[in-house]
């Protein structure tokens, strides 16, 4: 069986016919994992039994002859930050190393009601704080193409586990670029969807204004299959919007979207490799017959700082429920109940807690404290809302943006490490969807040669508000033609 070039529509219509059986590919994937996830650490925990169980009802329907969906017995990986009824789920901090989820996230009924399979949680950032997973409390997640590089984060673990042919596809969270930036990273396709098209519930919050889960797969359609099935309206979360989606299946018309680029992201700093990619895919978009234009976003130089204003700012109330008491946490007290509150909170969430979350917490907590809110936190809100101006401006001009996701190819694990300013930075091209609530999805353009290891390289396409049909087009007819 080649799991390499399997896809999740080839997989449904081999299912369909009988060609394979679900519980042998799980199985299958499985075997792929104990063999070689060694030295990647995509996976913080396997749910076999479960996966067998559900694989086995699959097959079970095929046999009686009955309907399935297009995601019936389909192996995904879960980023460790969703809820899985039943399931551990760490987020990747040790201050959650025993919690066991009471309940399953929104998109884990959706999925589950279509037949999926889970065949685990993945590695991610803890808390999803970090763009290289190099911050999780389990270890690094090596990058496929180069193990001596990173697989991007928050979502590292959910975009290696693709790349590895480790599962058909697999659900990540994305608050500044944690799917898009490990997808590029990674060579797969990552879709982060318009701010409230997918439930956040059941989603451990981070920065809940931004927040949003979003999936990885090897094509855009694959991508597109499992955002379909994830999306609509949610009463357990407010945000959550029901925008009808009918995906675009005629080229003609797709061709005929006017792309802008945007010039304050082609600046000085891209790594050749990326501006390389870039040109590429530029020159073959328009070989298809897509119009281009230059656009302006000229408040993206204050994306970053905005950014890291409204992030900790909501991270510090967000995070403030870990505190060693409703939820297990291995750091508790244990002196027959003499420990005072004080004490069960600053070990709790001093060991807890990694360098990266307290930084975050503490940085929060002075921007949101009296006499600093109006000077930092009040001024980022408006900075954002200048950022969604301009993506409104623009979007007047044309029907998609392309931009580059990151600046540079996956990086070395532990060459960012004490230079946070260049750690932020990787989420230049990407936080500003977040601040602005718009979709984005990134798609590999090819591999280059570096330092003797093929390194991908992504690029980013970004649609109006709930137009994810405008960027699934655009990504489907480049990896067609």
């Amino acid at each position: 069986m080649d799991l390499n070039n399997l896809t999740i529509k080839s997989f449904h219509e081999a299912l369909k016919n009988g060609g394979i059986k679900s519980l042998d590919v799980v199985k299958s994937f499985f075997d792929r994992i104990k063999k070689e996830d060694g030295k990647i650490n995509s996976f913080l925990s396997l749910l076999e039994e479960k996966a067998f169980a559900q694989a086995e009802k699959v097959d079970l329907d095929v046999a009686a002859g009955k309907e399935i969906g297009i995601l019936a017995g389909v192996p995904l990986a879960i980023k460790d930050n969703i809820l899985i009824e039943g399931t551990r789920a760490t987020a990747a901090s040790r201050i959650l190393e025993n919690y066991v989820s009471a309940y399953d996230a929104s998109v884990i009924k959706k999925l589950k009601k279509a037949g999926a399979v889970f065949l685990g949680k993945t590695n991610m950032d803890e808390f999803a704080m970090g763009a290289s997973t190099e911050n999780s409390a389990f270890g690094v997640t090596h990058n496929p193409f180069d193990l001596e590089r990173v697989a991007g984060g928050s979502s590292g673990g959910s975009a290696a586990s693709v790349a590895a042919g480790f599962a058909l596809g697999a659900l990540g969270s994305d608050t500044g670029g944690s799917i898009r930036q490990p997808a590029a990273f990674c060579g797969v396709v990552g879709i982060k969807p318009t701010y409230g098209r997918v439930s956040r519930f059941g989603l451990m919050a981070m920065a809940s204004s931004l927040d949003q889960i979003g999936s990885f797969a090897k094509t855009a359609e694959d991508a597109e299959l499992i955002f379909d099935a994830i999306r609509g309206a949610d009463p357990l979360d407010s945000t959550s919007v029901e925008e009808n989606y009918f995906p675009e299946k005629d080229f003609k018309k797709i061709k005929e979207l006017r792309i802008g680029l945007p010039k304050e992201y082609f600046i000085e700093g891209l790594d050749d490799e990326v501006r390389n990619g870039m040109d590429e895919a530029v020159a073959k978009l328009k070989s298809l017959g897509f119009k281009f234009k230059e656009i302006s976003l000229p408040h993206t130089k204050y994306a970053i700082s905005t950014y890291y204003i409204v992030v900790p700012a909501e991270v510090s109330a967000n995070l403030a429920r870990f505190d060693g008491i409703r939820y297990s946490s291995p750091f508790r007290l244990k002196d027959n109940g003499q420990a005072n509150l004080k004490d069960i909170y600053f070990k709790s969430r001093g060991e807890g807690f990694g360098a990266e979350v307290r930084r975050r917490i503490l940085l929060g907590t002075f921007v949101l404290s009296a006499g600093y809110y109006d000077a930092y936190y009040a001024k980022a809100q408006k900075v954002r809302r200048l950022i969604q101006d301009d993506f409104k401006n623009a979007f007047k001009e044309v029907d998609v943006i392309m931009t580059p996701v990151t600046p540079t190819v996956a990086f070395k694990i532990g060459e960012k490490a004490d230079d946070l300013l260049a750690m932020y930075l990787s989420d230049i091209f990407t936080a500003t969807l977040n601040l602005a609530g718009l979709p984005g999805i990134s798609m590999p353009v090819k591999k280059y040669e570096l330092g003797g290891k093929e390194l991908p390289v992504g690029f980013q396409l970004i649609g109006r508000h709930f137009r994810e049909a405008d960027i699934f087009g655009v990504g489907k007819v480049y990896e067609k033609e």
